[in-house]
């Protein structure tokens, strides 16, 4: 092993447990919430659908500021305060259910305040990544947090399943609360100084910009490089903004991967809001057994990070962009054709080619935009992309949530998967089905979006 691998970097070591913990917090806290909410407190499908929303709010209220704030603030106490806070929040559950007074409403004030806690560490992680390795460690920085992200994606599920059929919901909240709790001590410990946040600097013309950082996009880790050459807000905080939505929507090819991919969150958002009563109710499945079933889609996400070079060397990448939906997507309709007995292994697999299909999309996508978006845009850009694609997803849990009530479960979850494919249409319809590989000149492709 070299010398300069980060294995020997003490203090990337310490962000890399804090950071792993608070990803195993977050991955079993998305289960366990659920799991309370649906077999202790009886919600209905549109209770379930506003807990759903109360879990993504954060990223279409302050999506798009966020990065900004985050850029005028040391990020190292950001994340320890977002960790401390996200404990505390999640702390009060269990207190609450052994008092006797927990109901929905505390649960989904909870959800919606720990959302809030995850977007700001979430950005300000990836802003301070850079401040403590160095630029030639970045790449080995990054694959070890993603490793991390996959591997909670597998694990915690099951973990908190099976927590909460040993423990009960109530208490398996109390050990996700624990969790962030041993992240931040991870991170005080950290040695290294930070730097100052950089200025807000005026050019010539006195228009307002913020040095840019990395952002994170679709929950995935692999398209979070930002604007290293600083960007210029074209008359502040507004005007930025407009700026990169409008250079995302006038391009015929971003246009047609946020659509896909804001779609597909949109109705995925619809299936989270009855997921956890499908498995309970229709498949009638114990919390260990949701667990499991859940901990499907990671095991797929790990085999698609694994693979996804073998597709891009086989197709090209522009054109695995379209070709994994087409081949993925469809297994999904494969969860509402699950029943009880033989046929609940239905499920699995369906949630383990979904799970393939997203992750190497996204590395496709992820590349495409980079390689297409000039550096002066990329921050502006990635945040567009994010605050779109994210933000339809409580939208999409409230949907799903008033489907369930009003056309009964099992057929939401067949309307939330034909969803899903019906997302593919937009990449399909546009430029990107006659490319196989990144155009020779990479910004050919956005011509009326830099006007």
């Amino acid at each position: 092993m070299r010398r300069d691998s980060l294995w020997f970097h003490p203090d990337f070591r310490r962000l890399w447990a804090g950071d792993t913990i608070s990803q195993f917090g977050q991955s079993a806290g998305r289960t366990a919430l659920p799991l309370l909410a649906a077999t202790v407190l009886l919600a209905s499908p549109f209770q379930m659908g506003l807990l759903t929303a109360a879990g993504n709010a954060a990223f279409l209220v302050l999506g798009l500021p966020a990065g900004v704030w985050v850029d005028r603030m040391r990020r190292r106490p950001l994340m320890m305060a977002a960790d401390l806070t996200r404990a505390a929040l999640l702390l009060t559950v269990p207190a609450a259910w052994w008092a006797g007074v927990l109901g929905l409403t505390q649960l989904i004030v909870v959800t919606l305040l720990v959302g809030v806690g995850t977007l700001f560490f979430d950005v300000a992680y990836q802003s301070y990544l850079p401040a403590l390795v160095s630029r030639a460690q970045l790449v080995e920085g990054n694959a070890k947090l993603q490793a991390s992200q996959s591997i909670s994606q597998i694990a915690g599920p099951g973990m908190a399943g099976g927590l909460t059929q040993l423990l009960g919901a109530a208490n398996t909240v109390l050990t996700t609360g624990a969790g962030y709790l041993a992240s931040a001590l991870f991170l005080w410990r950290i040695k290294a100084v930070e730097p100052e946040p950089e200025p807000k600097r005026t050019d010539q013309g006195g228009h307002i910009g913020e040095a840019g950082e990395p952002t994170r996009e679709l929950g995935d880790r692999n398209g979070g490089h930002g604007d290293r050459k600083g960007e210029h807000g074209g008359g502040g905080l507004r005007a930025g903004i407009a700026e990169g939505l409008r250079f995302v929507f006038g391009s015929p090819t971003l246009r047609a991967i946020t659509l896909c991919t804001a779609s597909s969150n949109f109705f995925y958002g619809s299936f989270l809001a009855v997921e956890i009563l499908f498995f309970t109710g229709n498949l009638r499945l114990s919390p260990a057994g949701v667990g499991l079933l859940l901990a499907a889609g990671g095991i797929g996400g790990v085999l698609g990070a694994t693979s996804v070079g073998w597709w891009i060397r086989r197709a090209g990448q522009v054109r695995t962009i379209w070709l994994i939906c087409v081949v993925t997507f469809p297994a999904v309709l494969l969860l509402p054709l699950a029943a009880p007995g033989w046929a609940v292994v239905l499920a699995p697999i369906g949630l383990v080619f979904f799970g393939y299909g997203v992750v190497v999309y996204n590395v496709a996508q992820v590349s495409y935009r980079q390689t297409v978006c000039p550096d002066g845009l990329l921050g502006r850009m990635n945040a567009s992309v994010r605050f779109v694609v994210w933000g339809v997803t409580p939208l999409g849990g409230l949907l799903g949530g008033a489907l369930g009530e009003w056309i009964g479960v099992h057929a939401t979850v067949w309307v939330t998967m034909l969803g899903q494919n019906a997302a593919i249409l937009p990449l399909l319809f546009s430029p990107l089905r006659t490319m196989r590989d990144l155009p020779s000149s990479a910004s050919n492709d956005e011509p009326a979006a830099l006007t």
